[in-house]
């Protein structure tokens, strides 16, 4: 088991000294936001272990290395205190979002403790209280945490609700009732009840935790980071929410990002990260038929999902690879030679940036929205091609998605391939007689 003294690499004495959690002493100090997860994993062993393979626990400048590029950008060392916005005096937004534990407490060097470079960890998602929206009275946005209350306490979807089996309990039962009819799993420890306990040897400090359904089991939970977001010169950038909204689904977040199984939510929260996530976010295929001379080709697609496709950053881009092969397996047609950006552009599906001049630009110097030629929630789209026919004897369809534009991967070379390189998502091949 995790020692919870060594709380995610730092000693406790480092930890108590810049205002965090006396575990050894199982006393709480008011900062539950230093938190680290090491200490949750203690007793959420499965759920600690999705969590830490995640894009919310790597969601730093500190361990995202497309993120981390962009900070560097705008801002400057994520390991530097007193950083702001470049040219400005501000405190940096997407802190709020992907360091919110840094960000309530206006720091910007994310080492300086194990809550800050975890990112979005346990405490950030459940000392959520109620989401206020992520637009202001005065119409501004307000993002990350600044669109939340947030809670001292913990928030789960369904809480302990344990109060009749207290009533029911003896006034000096340890457990405080809670396992009358629970079974002799409901006998352990529970820090959640409010009182700190001992568990295997180590002690570890009083958690209180209250239910929270309304936010927890909704999308609200989620909205204040993955509503939308605007560059400094009011472009959107990020926008599912309003795509959300625009699908007019009744579906929430969860129900695909964070499905239940054996009773848990999966907290690997799979996204554009998670290939798994993306080969199941669109129906593809192809069909082809001989008429005359040619091949009357249709590659469809349908987006499942109720936001765009791809969706969040607006480097995400997904492009159709459409291939004819004679009966050795060798091409000989194909849509486009390398990407299809350029040489075919109905195959490339995106949302481009352009600065004053009408040129492409990056996120944070963009001027202006460019194309946005993303499937919609729920669309279906058609592409049509006219093939010669003579000597294929198969049509191959493939869909790939990028997490970045190709003119991003050519930029940030320094990037592991993994990251830059095409993912299938998605093939569909179909036999072809033309005799």
């Amino acid at each position: 088991m995790k020692s919870l003294h060594r709380l995610g690499g730092l000693a406790l004495s480092a930890l108590a000294s810049v205002g965090g959690f006396w575990v050894g002493s199982a006393q709480a100090e008011e900062n539950i936001h230093h938190l680290s997860s090491e200490v949750c994993a203690n007793c959420h062993q499965d759920i600690y272990k999705q969590w830490r393979g995640s894009m919310h626990a790597n969601s730093t400048a500190l361990k995202d290395p497309i993120h981390g590029t962009f900070y560097k950008m705008v801002i400057g060392e994520p390991t530097e205190e007193g950083v702001t916005m470049k040219g400005t005096d501000k405190y940096p937004i997407c802190l709020q979002c992907h360091a919110p534990n840094a960000a309530k407490d206006g720091k910007t060097k994310l080492d300086a403790m194990a809550a800050y470079s975890e990112g979005v960890n346990c405490v950030a998602c459940h000392t959520l209280k109620r989401f206020k929206g992520v637009r202001a009275d005065d119409g501004k946005l307000r993002l990350g945490l600044k669109a939340y209350e947030i809670s001292d306490t913990l928030q789960a979807p369904q809480g302990i609700n344990n109060g009749l089996a207290q009533l029911a309990s003896a006034s000096d039962d340890l457990f405080g009732g809670l396992g009358v009819g629970g079974g002799a799993d409901s006998q352990k420890p529970n820090p959640h009840l409010g009182e700190p306990v001992e568990f295997e040897g180590e002690e570890i400090p009083a958690l209180p935790m209250e239910a929270n359904p309304r936010l927890l089991k909704t999308s609200e939970s989620c909205w204040g980071c993955h509503d939308q977001r605007n560059n400094a010169h009011g472009v959107p950038l990020c926008q599912t929410g309003n795509e959300y909204i625009d699908s007019k689904t009744n579906v929430n977040c969860l129900s695909c990002h964070m499905p239940i199984s054996n009773g848990i939510a999966d907290h690997s929260m799979g996204g554009g990260h998670d290939h798994a996530m993306l080969r199941r976010s669109v129906v593809f295929d192809v069909d082809s038929k001989l008429d005359g001379d040619v091949l009357k080709t249709s590659v469809y697609l349908k987006n499942q999902q109720p936001h765009a496709m791809p969706t969040g950053a607006p480097f995400r881009n997904i492009y159709v690879k459409l291939t004819a092969y004679d009966d050795t397996g060798e091409p000989i047609w194909q849509n486009a030679e390398d990407h299809p950006a350029k040489s075919d552009p109905q195959a490339y599906l995106s949302y481009a940036l352009k600065d004053d001049e009408g040129m492409p630009a990056p996120p944070p110097k963009a001027t202006q929205p460019g194309d946005d030629t993303r499937l919609k929630p729920h669309e279906e789209r058609v592409l049509e091609y006219e093939i010669p026919a003579e000597g294929v004897a198969l049509v191959r369809g493939e869909l790939y998605y990028n997490l970045l534009w190709p003119s991003l991967v050519e930029k940030f070379s320094h990037l592991p391939e993994d990251l830059t390189e095409p993912v299938l998502i998605a093939e569909s091949e179909q036999s072809v007689d033309t005799q």
